[in-house]
């Protein structure tokens, strides 16, 4: 059979390190061993029945089997707007300022295609999510990496950029609550980010997939809440998280209009926008009660608990995490993350995911999800703890 050859812009994509770790995962389970996998981000519970029930009546209405706006339908965007004014007390114009997203993935990797020319440069977190760095292999940018680090409560540290860096760079990428380290933003560093981004003309998008994620009675902050975010920068939201819509595929870009409409034009030439009843049960998700989202952070606190004081009481000295549903654990000494992560599977059946996956700075750190019934995580506990790594 003939082979063809792929394109350059196929060439330059990042390998998917967490392939790997899904055939390492498979191949266990196919041996019959019982793996506690907490190193993947698909969260495990249902779409919560109200949200379900409006897709159901929408299915059925005959105007939503045609094509819809291309830029997605006025009742969704209005729905945003109200979604951020009542959220975060921000002021979003529907038809300016709203880009309706398959998901929040996509808009991560087409804004570098949106902004970025070739030899451009974007500052990106280390360790971040590793979507940020396909949008910029794309587009034939280069990335100028931001140390994530415990001593600076994992943001980035703009006084370690230099002049000429930030000169260079004409988009940033930050996520909190953090994906993969849990921690959140702080009004302060949100501040100093909308000041440099002025100062230097960088263009900041904010992922704010685990908005609707924050522990301790903490609410995450959203990055439009600063004064002066709109000028720099947008951010982009996803039901995925705050309301178990993973399989859906729907978020949203909200921000900046000259990068909205930007969004919107690049997508205007690959899509006719999201089925209908979709977007129509996404409105829902945003305009009804929050007590589902109430709930689902619940869960996961309880969770985290669960996980983090067990760990704790083994010997193995962790943070718990302010946010997002993933705990960032470091190795002990004489591993690297991923020496450590197959040496979890193949002694205890339990998966994480390596550090370094995420990039060079996660490389003395595990990512563990908190995505599994609190039994199962203490169970994870109990394993590790046979292994007598960690003295108490």
């Amino acid at each position: 059979m003939k082979q063809f050859e792929q394109s350059e812009v196929l060439k330059r994509l990042p390998e998917q390190f967490f392939a790997k770790l899904v055939l390492n995962v498979n191949e266990m389970v196919k041996k019959g061993h019982d793996v506690i996998n907490l190193g993947q981000g698909n969260p495990d519970q249902p779409t919560p029945q109200h949200i379900v029930a409006a897709m159901q009546d929408a299915v059925t209405n005959s105007n939503y089997h045609k094509y819809p706006p291309f830029r997605g339908y006025p009742f969704l965007k209005k729905a945003i707007a109200e979604f951020y004014q009542r959220e975060y007390g921000v002021d979003i114009d529907p038809y300016k300022e709203v880009a309706v997203l398959f998901g929040g993935k996509g808009g991560l990797v087409e804004i570098s295609q949106c902004l970025l020319n070739k030899g451009d440069v974007a500052l990106v977190p280390d360790p971040g999510y590793p979507d940020y760095w396909s949008g910029i292999a794309v587009a034939e940018a280069e990335m100028e990496m931001m140390p994530l680090r415990a001593e600076h409560s994992f943001l980035p540290n703009y006084a370690a950029i230099t002049k000429e860096k930030a000169r260079k760079a004409k988009l940033m990428f930050l996520n909190y609550p953090n994906n993969p380290t849990g921690a959140i933003a702080t009004n302060r560093f949100f501040e100093e980010t909308v000041s440099f981004a002025s100062e230097n003309d960088i263009c900041v998008v904010h992922d704010f997939a685990y908005g609707g994620i924050g522990f301790d009675g903490e609410k995450p902050i959203s990055f439009l809440q600063t004064e002066g975010a709109k000028e720099v920068g947008i951010e982009i939201y996803t039901l995925s998280k705050t309301y178990n819509m993973a399989g859906w595929r729907i978020g949203f870009a909200v921000g900046n209009p000259s990068v909205i409409e930007s969004i919107n034009l690049y997508q205007d030439h690959f899509y006719v926008s999201i089925f209908g009843a979709i977007q129509e049960a996404a409105a829902t998700a945003l305009l009804s009660s929050q007590d589902c989202v109430k709930e689902l952070t619940q869960t996961y606190e309880k969770r985290r608990n669960v996980l983090i004081n067990g760990l704790n009481k083994i010997g193995w000295a962790v943070e718990a995490p302010k946010g997002s549903f993933f705990a960032w654990l470091p190795v002990p000494k004489g591993y690297t993350s991923e020496t450590f992560a197959d040496f979890l599977l193949r002694e205890a059946y339990v998966a994480v995911a390596p550090g370094i996956g995420f990039g060079k700075e996660g490389d003395q750190y595990v990512r563990v999800a908190l995505l599994t019934e609190e039994d199962r995580l203490q169970e994870a506990v109990d394993r590790l703890e046979k292994l007598h790594l960690f003295k108490k």
